[in-house]
């Protein structure tokens, strides 16, 4: 089919190459299941759609504002080579501008009929690198969305202050945010935090990587289908991680990753090394 032919031509030479070696009917559900975006544009437009679908399921179903956690997968700068212990030295000013293009996309994306002109900007914190951003709609100032790009633990008030400007009616986005549990913001302020954003946000979606026993871990989030897990293996095929007890909305924890990595691939990725120097011997001295 063509939705098969495309998710070929977007593999990796490396995905190809380990593809050729499993079952057509195994080739097939990896192509139909396509969790990682294959490239950043495709990573784009799928956060583009699922940010759209859970402000209009928020709108729709309940009347709480609707306020979203957004985590996208910023690519590694185009000077980045093997040999680079860290690809980002600057830390978040040094991806600062990369992502400032991204969240422009998605938020001229998510705002019917506006454009990337539309969208005004505010530095809140150059220490801490946080931004703010909203995208106007042409159609009604309540269709407007703002985001904060990289909030922080430092910035618990001025999203206290963003929330209250923004109402109830527009949907106000935390992109790549820089904490993930109330007790980052420490013991006085988390009892806050939990109020102000653990208890108001939802995923809109995500795509992170993250190292579970030894293994490159993938998960994402859209609204459509909920978290998603796959681990990708020494040749570079991803194997899902799905468990039928699971809650699509909740996303899976370390524990929970760690069992099922535990099923599918049962030898730990060290012991797998080994045994293909068993076999084929040493890099250096393969032909």
């Amino acid at each position: 089919s063509t939705l098969i032919l495309t998710a070929i031509k977007n593999l990796t030479m490396v995905q190809l190459r380990a593809l050729r070696i499993i079952p057509f009917s195994s080739l097939l559900a990896h192509l139909a299941w396509a969790l990682i975006p294959a490239t950043p544009g495709e990573q784009t437009r799928r956060a583009i759609r699922s940010t759209r679908e859970t402000i209009s399921k928020i709108r729709e179903q309940s009347n709480v504002p609707p306020r979203i956690y957004v985590d996208y997968l910023i690519p590694l700068p185009p000077e980045t080579s093997d040999a680079d212990i860290d690809p980002w030295p600057g830390g978040l000013a040094q991806m600062y501008p990369y992502a400032e293009d991204i969240l422009r996309d998605i938020l001229s994306g998510v705002v019917e009929d506006s454009s990337k002109d539309k969208c005004s900007t505010q530095i809140l914190s150059s220490p801490d690198c946080c931004g703010l951003f909203i995208q106007e709609s042409p159609v009604s100032p309540e269709l407007d969305v703002a985001a904060v790009l990289f909030p922080g633990p430092d910035q618990l008030d001025q999203l206290k202050q963003i929330d209250n400007m923004v109402g109830d009616k527009r949907a106000l986005i935390l992109f790549n945010r820089q904490f993930t549990r109330p007790a980052d913001f420490g013991f006085f302020n988390k009892g806050e935090a939990q109020k102000v954003i653990f208890e108001n946000y939802q995923w809109g979606f995500a795509f992170q990587e993250i190292a579970c026993r030894g293994e490159d871990v993938k998960l994402t989030f859209e609204q459509s289908c909920g978290w998603q897990a796959c681990v990708v293996d020494e040749n570079g095929v991803e194997i899902a991680l799905k468990d039928d007890s699971w809650n699509k909305m909740v996303r899976p924890d370390y524990a929970e990753l760690e069992r099922k990595i535990n099923e599918v691939l049962p030898e730990p990725l060290w012991m797998r090394k080994i045994g293909e120097a068993q076999e084929k011997g040493l890099k250096f001295q393969r032909k």
